[in-house]
């Protein structure tokens, strides 16, 4: 296991910030997070895969330490995003690698393994999400991540962020204490606010043929795995059902007394990635 270590490189002509683990010289992990998240949100599971994978974690653009879109909703798009990770690849001299995407990084990993990087990813693993989002969950999303809070203190921050990810499961005070430091920023008035630009809600609004992924899920042919948390309301069990039965037919695991999305933190999680990366 090794340290992190962060990177900015420039992709697609914006700066793009990497959170790096494990040698240079292994095997690569791309491990891309979902909508108003940020790669840190993989720490534990990057840390003990480390040992066998150079693991990045992108801030995806408008997200933690990269770059914020300057046409707002004309750059916040997927095309966009691959265009980052075919830069970011070059940087680090990769042409075959793993993906493990949390919602919108499963959409994109999606996305990307039945176009741009169809012969390099190898394996995709697509962590609660689908190719059909019911209506009012993207709603759910959309409003809160298109609403950003502001709060006087840490503590209130820490509060709101317990309450709004509670679908994440049951994890332990260090595990949201560092969700607290690696996803917030001050604002000019020096409030507490999420670290994101409220403009990427746009990929939920005014760039929904992103979200429509039937036909790329169709052509994907690397060995997939499909995560589901048992309580979801964005990968319902109908659609992981069609999922399990057409394109890749991945191997489905449901994480029990889970919502939206597992976060890939527990021992239990971290060895159903490490057996079926190594496969």
């Amino acid at each position: 296991m090794t340290s992190p270590r962060s990177t900015f490189i420039t992709a697609a002509g914006f700066e793009m910030h990497v959170t790096e683990w494990g040698e240079v010289t292994n095997p690569a992990l791309v491990m891309w997070h979902g909508l108003a998240r940020t790669g840190r949100d993989f720490d534990e599971a990057a840390r003990a895969l480390s040992s066998d994978y150079l693991v990045l974690c992108p801030d995806t653009l408008g997200r933690g330490l990269s770059a914020w879109a300057q046409r707002g909703a004309a750059d916040y798009t997927f095309a966009t995003y691959g265009a980052m990770t075919e830069a970011m690849l070059d940087h680090y001299g990769i042409e075959r690698l793993r993906w493990v995407g949390t919602s919108m990084g499963g959409l994109l990993g999606i996305t990307l393994a039945a176009s741009l990087l169809r012969d390099r990813i190898t394996h995709l693993v697509i962590n609660d999400v689908g190719p059909d989002i019911p209506l009012n969950s993207a709603k759910r999303i959309a409003d809160y991540v298109g609403n950003p809070p502001l709060f006087d203190t840490m503590g209130e921050y820490e509060v709101w962020l317990r309450r709004t990810y509670a679908t994440f499961g049951d994890n332990s005070d260090a595990f949201w204490r560092r969700m607290v430091d690696t996803s917030m920023r001050r604002t000019d008035a020096g409030k507490v606010t999420v670290h994101y630009d409220p403009a990427i809600v746009s990929t939920m609004a005014e760039n929904k043929a992103d979200l429509d992924v039937w036909n790329a899920y169709d052509a994907v042919v690397a060995r997939t795995l499909l995560i589901r948390g048992e309580n979801s309301d964005v990968l319902p069990p109908t659609v992981a059902s069609a999922m399990r039965m057409r394109g890749p037919c991945p191997q489905l695991v449901t994480v029990p007394d889970c919502g939206h999305a597992p976060t890939l933190s527990d021992e239990k999680q971290i060895q159903l990635l490490r057996t079926f990366l190594r496969g």
